[in-house]
């Protein structure tokens, strides 16, 4: 049996070397689709394509930031260089404004290294295939971390849920139950108040009685409770299956919210608006639960 996921999880892997320090950090939170931020060190960036196809493997939907942390431990990574073409072409430059505008050149060296390009910073290029492999391996493990949290929310998810949909069907069958009889005591009555009504008048009985049962058939939910029966045992269905379902049980949580609605309008008595009420409250919760499924 496939887990239910949740959309919010957190997980975290740090790698450490002779070499090298890379931390990765992975959170999410609900989203109706897979929203991906990445923030790493530039030299990163041509491993961009890697880190997100490892993270699809993961994750389908949900806004996910990942964070990426690097030290460097080598000594020899960074070096200072002299760019002796561009102080050549700034010291020409230099005696051409001194001789067209009658200055003195003055210029020292102090002066010159301060001008840009002459002196850099430059990183010696690193093992690229061992730093990759470091930073896959990191974000990977990060990835398994991830999904335990995730999967262990989704767990207490799903056993809300069913909770909910216990109680769901618990509603449902008292108003199965309770529906009938006042379908017909409503029709009873107002067979009465239009018979009282009409005693005097010529009107043709057998219409009134069937407009009047026409009418009554109106604020019967028969088909409310049937529909709502079958929404309930289609979630608990794809709850038990697993997977990425968090789309298709929001469809259908709007559906039973719907039939929930539809059946609060029909309501002419007391107990059945109560528990529709109460039908429509918990059909809420599972709307706002399902939502943090991936």
């Amino acid at each position: 049996m496939t887990e239910i996921n949740s959309m919010t999880g957190f997980g975290r892997c740090e790698v450490i070397t002779d070499e090298y320090r890379i931390l990765a950090e992975i959170k999410s939170v609900n989203h109706r689709y897979f929203d991906l931020s990445i923030k790493m060190p530039r030299k990163f960036n041509c491993f961009e394509a890697n880190i997100r196809n490892i993270l699809k493997e993961y994750i389908s939907r949900g806004k996910t930031d990942l964070y990426i942390l690097y030290e460097d431990y080598t000594d020899s990574s960074k070096s200072l260089k002299y760019n002796q073409a561009i102080a050549k072409e700034y010291m020409e430059y230099f005696a051409r404004m001194a001789e067209e505008f009658g200055i003195k050149n003055d210029i020292s060296v102090s002066n010159l290294m301060r001008c840009q390009e002459v002196l850099t910073m430059s990183e010696e290029s690193s093992d690229e295939d061992k730093l990759r492999e470091l930073l896959e391996s990191s974000v990977r493990k990060a990835c398994e971390d991830f999904s335990l949290s995730r999967k262990a929310e989704g767990e207490n998810l799903k056993s809300d849920l069913l909770i909910k949909l216990d109680k769901i069907s618990s509603y449902v069958k008292e108003i199965e139950e309770f529906s009938p009889s006042v379908v017909e005591e409503y029709r009873k009555k107002l067979t009465d108040k239009i018979n009282e009504l009409l005693s005097d008048s010529s009107a043709d009985e057998s219409r009134i009685i069937t407009e009047v049962g026409i009418y009554a058939d109106k604020i019967c939910t028969d088909e409310e409770m049937v529909r709502l029966k079958s929404h309930v045992e289609s979630m608990r269905s794809k709850l038990t299956c697993g997977g990425p379902c968090g789309r298709e049980l929001d469809f259908i949580a709007q559906e039973m919210n719907r039939e929930a609605n539809t059946t609060l309008s029909k309501a002419n008595n007391l107990k059945i608006a109560d528990t529709a009420i109460a039908l429509k409250s918990e059909i809420e919760k599972v709307r706002e639960q399902v939502q943090n499924i991936e």
